[in-house]
């Protein structure tokens, strides 16, 4: 079997009777996790041809089982979001030939509608692998999983995770790791990231790899130090969750070494590692993985790490280099020229293609080259700079969320004349949904927020922050509004602003928007709101 492939790393952990999975006060040898992966594929190929299957979990060892039971035995595992709603959920499932529905208990409810409208059964995931097989019988196909992640068009697009997809990052990530380390997962394994940054590095390296069933910021240290856990995996706001919860002067007396992910600002980044005495290493990357950025900590504040060979910044209209970046003291001079789009032009790096899609392979890969979609910046010295995605996509929490299912939504309430869904920075991580409404008529917020409420089509991370209320949008001559110039102004303009706090819809003040350009400030991330 070749050895780049995640079956070739579990098969190599087969006979491996160290520490493999620890899970709340359960713990799994390597080789009973790789026997459970095998069961968990007999039990599938003994219902027939090989399935999609899709799975709506928590992090819970059986997932991983089945992960497992997809890179040996050739079944497809897609990996369904539980907090889209069930009618993005019927259409996730439907593009990825979804004919078997598994689901943790949670979300035991919502399988149930998505399998009656797909006409497929649906069972509980512990359901799965309850009767080894006699022998083993390993028939690995290439393609492991499909994960989801938004395009510029709004349609959800299926990422085909084969088997080298998540065994190469396993292999590269394991390198820091020893079969002596414990890698901590609590980010959900529907998303790349856990299993690429998480997962992946302990099959490759033999460390025991311990689940939380969903993230926690007050947990995640008593987490570290019952299990001992050496490394972990985070996205986004993670590490400000855990920053904001009370210091203690004890808070470094604990066994981790390194904190990997991406996201996490410059401010939090730094706190985190003097805080818990680990080294942090925030990178870049994305599900479709055509891309990656090596930090460097010798750069400047905020940076991403230099250009690596074969990543350019192009204009995406021209498809020329941007120039390099004019800085003066952290703010860019020349937005408006240096800001482009990474672009891999040397190839597309680990990205398999999306599943069944061509439309959308075809808006990513252009002329043999790959066009992320997201803004960057580039100082003199090749320092790249994060500068947001797109406006037809953007990202809350780490998840990638597109547009134009949110504006077909806030269009159908009552008065709205046009609506424009686009991102604007989030102070610590990632971006905020903002809306802009021409109305016929006044603004009512509790009718707008009962609106939201009932809308079934909406995540709750879809659901607009601001508000802005316009007396007509920026426009080309074509009738398109011009989206790049409503992200640029954000809440900076003179049209009225409602924000979404927890105490629900109230107009934007002028000591607010200080409040939140400040909190840009803490976290060192204010030169997002210069780009």
């Amino acid at each position: 079997m070749i050895a780049d492939t995640l079956a070739a790393l579990l098969l190599a952990r087969a006979e491996d009777d160290r520490p493999g999975l620890m899970f709340e006060d359960m713990t799994w040898s390597w080789r009973e996790h790789v026997a459970a992966c095998r069961a968990s594929g007999a039990w599938l190929s003994r219902r027939g041809t090989r399935s999609h299957v899709g799975v709506l979990s928590e992090n819970v060892p059986e997932l991983v089982f089945l992960v497992g039971a997809a890179a040996l035995s050739g079944h497809v595992v897609v990996a369904l979001n539980p907090t889209r709603s069930v009618e993005e959920l019927v259409r996730d499932a439907r593009a990825t030939d979804v004919d078997l529905l598994l689901a943790d208990s949670p979300y035991a409810a919502t399988a149930g509608q998505v399998a009656d409208a797909l006409g497929v059964e649906a069972l509980p995931l512990s359901a799965v692998g309850l009767e080894p097989p006699a022998t083993p019988q390993d028939a690995p196909g290439d393609l492991v999983m499909l994960i989801f992640t938004s395009g510029t068009s709004g349609r959800p697009r299926a990422v085909r995770i084969t088997q080298r997809k998540l065994a190469l990052p396993g292999m590269s990530l394991g390198t820091r790791l020893t079969p002596s380390d414990v890698v901590y997962c609590s980010m959900p394994l529907f998303h790349s990231g856990a299993l690429m940054a998480a997962y992946a590095p302990a099959v490759a390296s033999g460390a025991a790899l311990v689940l939380r069933r969903r993230f926690s910021a007050s947990g995640l240290l008593p987490d570290i130090r019952r299990y001992g856990c050496t490394y972990l995996h985070y996205v986004g706001k993670a590490l400000s969750y855990v920053l904001a919860t009370p210091e203690r002067a004890d808070d470094a007396d604990n066994p981790l070494r390194i904190a990997f992910g991406n996201e996490g600002s410059a401010v939090a980044t730094r706190r985190f590692g003097e805080r818990f005495g680990c080294h942090v290493i925030d990178a870049f990357g994305s599900t479709e993985t055509a891309i990656s950025l090596t930090p460097d900590p010798s750069g400047p504040p905020g940076c991403l790490g230099r250009l690596p060979e074969g990543v350019r910044i192009l204009d995406p209209v021209t498809g020329r280099p941007c120039p390099p970046g004019r800085i003066e003291n952290g703010r860019l001079l020349n937005a408006e020229e240096a800001v482009g789009e990474l672009v891999n032009v040397a190839g597309l790096g680990l990205f398999d293609g999306y599943y069944n899609d061509p439309e959308a392979d075809a808006e990513r890969i252009r002329d043999g080259a790959f066009w992320s979609g997201d803004l960057a910046y580039a100082d003199g010295d090749g320092y790249v700079f994060f500068a947001g995605r797109g406006t037809e996509r953007l990202r809350v929490d780490g998840e990638n969320l597109a547009v134009a299912p949110v504006e077909a939504a806030l269009r159908e309430f009552a008065g709205v004349v046009e609506a424009a869904v686009y991102p604007v920075p989030d102070p610590a991580a990632g971006d905020q949904v903002m809306a802009a409404l021409v109305l016929e008529g006044g603004f009512d917020p509790d009718a707008f927020t009962a609106f939201l409420a009932s809308r079934r089509d909406l995540g709750a991370k879809s659901l607009p922050r601001f508000i802005r209320l316009s007396g007509d949008l920026p426009q080309t001559p074509s009738h398109k509004v011009l989206k790049r110039v409503l992200a640029r102004e954000a809440w900076r303009t003179a049209d009225p602003v409602w924000w979404r706090t927890g105490c629900g819809l109230r107009p934007l003040t002028d000591a607010d928007v200080k409040g939140i350009e400040e909190e840009f400030v803490r976290h060192g991330r204010q030169h997002l709101l210069e780009a």
